[in-house]
C-alpha cells in the first residue's frame, strides 16, 4: 500500500482507489474498455499485460524518486471512470509527474477530466508539490490542448520514443504550483533543458 494518503474523489460518485496487484483485472478491463488513448498514442490497444505492466513497472533505473502511485476512480458499479499514475519527487524534491491519466471515453466532454486533475493538483500541493510535471505525444491534439488548459507549458520534446507500434515525439510539459519560473525548474531538473539529456 502506498504511504502517501490517497486524497477523496473530487467527484461524489466515484471512490478513488489504490490499484495494485489485485486490481490488475480491473484495470485492464478498463484499458479494454477504452482503447482510444492505445490507439493514439501506441498505434495498437492495450496489450493483454498492460495493466500488469502499469501497476508493476518499475521506474527507469536512475530516476530518484520516492513513490509511483497508481490510482483508480471506481463507479458505484465496481468498475473504473479513470486511471492515473502519478510519482512523486521525480528527479527532484517536490516534482510530482503524472504518468498517465485515462478518463473513460463516455465521460468526455463534461468537465470531469478537469475536475479529475485538479483533485491530482491539490492532493500534489498537499503534499509539498511546488511542480507538476508530464509528457503528451505530439500530434495527440486532444490531450495537447487538454494539458494547456491546465496550466502546463512545454519546456522540451524528446524525440524517437518507441511506445508500442509507433515511434513518437513526446512533449515534456511542466506546471508550477507556487508561481516558480521555468528557468527554476529547470535548474532543478536539468535533464528537461531542451539540450538535455
Amino acid at each position: 500500500m502506498p504511504t502517501v494518503a490517497l486524497p477523496a474523489s473530487p467527484v461524489p460518485a466515484l471512490r478513488l482507489i489504490h490499484l495494485g496487484d489485485a486490481e490488475v483485472p480491473l484495470l485492464q478491463r478498463f484499458f479494454d474498455d477504452n482503447p482510444a488513448y492505445f490507439w493514439a498514442v501506441h498505434g495498437e490497444p492495450a496489450l493483454p499485460n498492460e495493466a500488469h505492466e502499469e501497476v508493476h513497472g518499475a521506474v527507469p533505473a536512475g530516476f530518484s524518486h520516492g513513490e509511483k502511485l497508481v490510482i483508480g476512480y471506481q463507479q458505484p458499479d465496481g468498475a473504473l471512470a479513470a486511471m492515473a499514475t502519478v510519482i512523486t519527487d521525480l528527479f527532484a524534491p517536490r516534482v510530482w509527474h503524472i504518468g498517465l491519466f485515462i478518463v473513460a471515453t463516455p465521460r468526455h466532454g463534461n468537465g470531469e477530466a478537469r475536475r479529475l486533475h485538479d483533485g491530482i493538483q491539490q492532493w500534489a500541493e498537499d503534499h509539498g508539490a511546488l511542480w507538476l510535471r508530464l509528457g503528451v505525444v505530439q500530434g495527440n491534439q486532444r490531450a495537447e490542448r487538454f494539458w494547456a488548459s491546465c496550466g502546463y507549458r512545454q519546456v522540451r520534446v524528446r524525440e524517437g520514443m518507441t511506445m508500442g507500434q509507433r515511434t513518437n515525439a513526446v512533449r515534456v510539459l511542466v506546471k508550477p504550483l507556487a508561481g516558480g519560473t521555468q528557468e527554476a525548474y529547470l535548474s532543478l531538473v536539468p535533464r528537461d533543458r531542451p539540450d538535455g539529456d
